[in-house]
């Protein structure tokens, strides 16, 4: 089964266009090449719960301002699927504005904070460190160190607090039950939602249908296999959902065909491991070594921090799986190597 759309237009931003009885996509702009994001208000008894917030701009209010005053009924409740700044970023200022209850996961409510705070293995000075160990040059090293914590520049202020959603739990929307979802790897505790009664699932950024979400590994977890995790999510969430199920992503369009998406979506990270295992065959590599191998182009600043992250999580992945051997040279550099001359088959 491929992907279909079943709706041809997207909405204007601030327009509220019907999905289903009671379930409305609204679109958010977005200041980066990546822009829009896709919000989902659900009707909720009298008044409203929504799933993700939009970027903490003075655009995104304004439009929100708009919005709210032309709902019919209060905003009770708000959902996050992940901390990520487009996500979480209006969910402060909209509490306030609206008194609605935040609900999220605890791994991703409580990791908004380390990053914000630049705790814990989080944070810019954190970052550059990871980065020169994978054998970044000294010039975008000291870019990365000159513009801080972008996740703190981008977000004036967090929620204090929330009501916790863990794996299994079921929400109970204007009389129908959705179910959590819980994925890893783009996050830490991401949440995604499933009311099988209306063959929806909102699945935030763990299942997309024309990008691949970007998969990394951060400083404050160096040996993670986040893309591992990130495939075994997928791999859940195609025999968790029906096939039928009509999917409601961050980015992009509604569409229908989890089995073909997720099958795509393992392959391109089939064909990027294959890459990365054939370019360290015969000499050491580093992480910023194979940047090329991976995106083949030219890489600002914000698109090099996302790059090296995800070079990273894929050469984890093929150490922890045995076809690539790590080590550490002379000059303080992780560097990869094949692990036997046959390892390149996989």
């Amino acid at each position: 089964m491929s992907l279909h759309y079943p709706f041809g237009e997207t909405p204007a931003p601030g327009e509220l266009f019907q999905i289903c009885a009671g379930v409305f996509w609204l679109r958010l702009p977005l200041p980066f090449q990546l822009d829009h994001i896709n919000l989902w208000l659900l009707r909720d008894g009298d008044g409203w719960t929504l799933v993700d917030t939009g970027f903490p701009d003075e655009e995104g209010r304004t439009i929100w301002r708009s919005v709210l005053a032309t709902l019919q009924g209060p905003l009770k409740r708000i959902i996050v699927t992940h901390f990520h700044p487009d996500h979480l970023g209006l969910a402060d200022w909209l509490l306030q504005e609206t008194g609605a209850r935040l609900l999220m996961t605890s791994g991703e409510f409580l990791t908004a904070h380390a990053v914000w705070n630049e705790v814990g293995g989080h944070g810019a000075r954190f970052m550059v460190e990871q980065f020169r160990q994978h054998g970044l040059d000294a010039e975008r090293l000291e870019k990365f160190a000159q513009r801080g914590s972008g996740y703190r520049k981008a977000m004036p202020s967090l929620p204090d607090h929330y009501d916790r959603l863990k794996a299994g739990d079921s929400l109970t929307i204007d009389g129908r039950h959705w179910h959590t979802l819980i994925g890893h790897g783009h996050a830490p505790e991401h949440l995604a939602l499933h009311c099988p009664e209306l063959g929806l699932c909102i699945s935030g950024d763990m299942l997309l249908p024309r990008i691949s979400t970007n998969i990394s590994v951060f400083a404050a977890t160096p040996d993670a296999d986040a893309l591992g995790w990130y495939l075994a999510s997928l791999t859940e969430m195609s025999v968790q959902l029906p096939a039928a199920t009509l999917v409601l992503p961050s980015h992009g369009r509604p569409f229908t065909g989890v089995a073909a998406r997720v099958t795509a979506l393992q392959e391109h990270h089939r064909e990027r491991l294959q890459a990365l295992e054939a370019s360290c065959a015969s000499t050491p590599r580093a992480a910023a070594e194979l940047l090329d191998v991976l995106f083949g182009r030219t890489l600002d600043t914000h698109q090099t921090m996302f790059a090296m992250g995800e070079a990273i999580a894929h050469l984890n992945h093929l150490h922890h799986a045995g076809r690539l051997l790590r080590h550490i040279d002379a000059a303080g550099i992780i560097r990869y190597t094949c692990s036997s001359p046959s390892s390149t088959a996989h």
